[in-house]
């Protein structure tokens, strides 16, 4: 399979929701179970993966916020249940022997590591799979916009945006059957058509920076795997 790899450095996001149940809350330990399995068969293909999780399946800052509650706290707390899929997802990929470092925005001594890009990137030549945690430790910012920041930051190749349809449609595709899915897009189609697919910011943040976007069903197995490969999947944003 290393042969065939077209990406050495991949960033994948993943939503809370990817952890949640069928209604996206909560925490499914089957859902960890799929994700880990799926890392750790492209993990030991030779590629160096990073992994930045939501936190939407405990609780969503900006919509919490939206109940008179303050914003900068609601997402503060956000910020945590991020940390809280980090850990389970790492129990779970050392479960299954893949070496996973938690890093976090937010300092939580003798539980997470702080963010130093000097050690992600050792840790990441040294094949350990790393988890990003804490988005980026600033209220207001989505984890989509950490995603983009942190991928930009390890010099990844490419980022991954893990998603519960096939890719970027031209309507919700789970309201509108009618809705066609895009297999290629530019920043500026994504930015002027307000598509939705990630907030502004990051999709900004990867235009500017030059890095490309995949977007795809993570319900899919080999999914993942195939999107590194070069395999036309899902929907792709570039230049």
């Amino acid at each position: 399979m290393k042969s065939k790899i077209k990406y050495k450095r991949v960033l994948l996001k993943v939503s809370g929701e990817g952890f949640g149940d069928k209604s996206g809350r909560g925490l499914e330990t089957e859902r960890f179970d799929t994700l880990a399995k799926e890392i750790k068969k492209v993990s030991g293909s030779g590629v160096e993966l990073a992994v930045v999780v939501g936190g939407g399946n405990i609780l969503r800052g900006a919509k919490f916020s939206g109940t008179g509650k303050s914003r900068v706290q609601a997402d503060q707390v956000g910020m945590i249940a991020t940390v809280v899929n980090a850990l389970l997802l790492q129990d779970t990929l050392e479960g299954f022997g893949v070496e996973t470092r938690v890093v976090s925005a937010i300092e939580i001594k003798n539980i997470t590591e702080p963010f130093v890009l000097r050690n992600c990137l050792r840790y990441l030549n040294e094949k350990n799979v790393v988890v990003f945690a804490g988005g980026t430790g600033i209220p207001f910012f989505t984890t989509d916009t950490a995603a983009a920041l942190r991928a930009i930051e390890i010099n990844a190749d490419i980022m991954l945006k893990a998603t519960q349809v096939d890719g970027v449609y031209t309507d919700d595709p789970l309201k509108n059957a009618s809705a066609k899915l895009y297999r290629k897009l530019t920043y500026m189609d994504v930015l002027s058509k307000r598509l939705g697919v990630m907030d502004l910011t990051a999709i900004s943040l990867s235009m500017e920076n030059k890095l490309p976007i995949v977007v795809f069903n993570i319900n899919k197995r080999e999914n993942i795997g195939m999107v590194i490969s070069g395999k036309p999947v899902g929907t792709y944003i570039g230049e």
